[in-house]
């Protein structure tokens, strides 16, 4: 698969986890002779979506909506803030996880093969930064729970490097993925936990550092989607500064609000309307 192919499938599922963020998959798994695979979790329970404060997200919006003549005068500190502490993960699960969060994404894309032991395989080729990987997802049903492991070679360098393992329920509700750092340093690195709501559409997914013995082992970033006004939050537990922020937002209008104790030395919150800006809070 070519470069322009992977973007174009990062892309459609960044949008299915934007629009539909607890919706299923990018495909169904009925196989052609009658035998149905378990369904792969949808890519909301393994991509978080940061698209409301990184990569021009509400900040296009929110000059969309300013007055050009007031440019000199707008100050978006608040927001600003948010999406400086929501942008620190997007890096660690972006770049530093690009591999394995681009061959889970094109799992759907694929049809699994049924194993002698009765377990499935989703075996296939993708494409990071113009470098050819072989990926096999396995699924393996047991009480009532699926097993899932990803197992990821790249040609001179390593094969069948488990980069991932999760578990999750055949309702598909919840459930839980490790990944691990990288082929030359295979270690623990993020925990994730989700769970779906399919009849209201809300949902959660945690992030969790969990490097053995790492400083920062137990910090996390903890997103949902509720029914409120403000119906997306972020919790962010910075565990060297014994720091948790909140972040609450409308996922249409865009306005929010941010409390971060170690930054404003206070307890309080700082808001942003439409536009991004600065106010003061109701």
């Amino acid at each position: 698969m070519n470069d322009s192919r992977a973007l174009r499938l990062v892309t459609s599922c960044v949008l299915l986890i934007g629009m539909l963020p607890w919706a299923t998959g990018c495909r169904t798994n009925m196989q052609p002779d009658g035998e149905e695979a378990p369904e792969i979790p949808p890519a909301s329970t393994f991509v978080m979506d940061f698209s409301d404060f990184v990569d021009g997200g509400a900040s296009k919006l929110a000059l969309d909506r300013t007055d050009p003549t007031t440019m000199q005068l707008i100050v978006r500190a608040n927001w600003g803030r948010a999406a400086l502490k929501v942008g620190i993960w997007n890096a660690i699960i972006t770049v530093g996880l690009a591999v394995p969060v681009a061959a889970f994404l094109e799992s759907f894309n694929h049809i699994p093969e049924i194993q002698t032991d009765g377990s499935w395989v989703w075996s296939y080729e993708v494409s990071v930064t113009g470098v050819i990987h072989t990926a096999e997802l396995h699924a393996l049903v047991v009480d009532g729970n699926v097993e899932w492991n990803m197992f990821i070679s790249k040609e001179g360098f390593y094969t069948d490097f488990n980069w991932f393992s999760g578990l999750s329920n055949l309702a598909g509700t919840e459930g839980t993925w490790t990944l691990n750092k990288d082929p030359d340093d295979p270690t623990a690195f993020v925990g994730i936990e989700w769970h779906r709501n399919l009849q209201d559409e809300t949902g959660d997914i945690k992030y969790t550092n969990i490097v053995p013995d790492g400083p920062e082992n137990g910090g996390y970033i903890f997103h949902g989607i509720t029914g409120e006004a403000f119906d997306a939050f972020y919790e962010i537990f910075n565990k060297g500064q014994d720091n948790l922020t909140n972040i609450e937002w409308s996922r249409t209008t865009k306005e929010g609000r941010i409390r971060d104790p170690a930054h404003f030395s206070d307890e309080d919150w700082r808001c942003w309307d439409t536009a991004l800006l600065d106010i003061e809070c109701p």
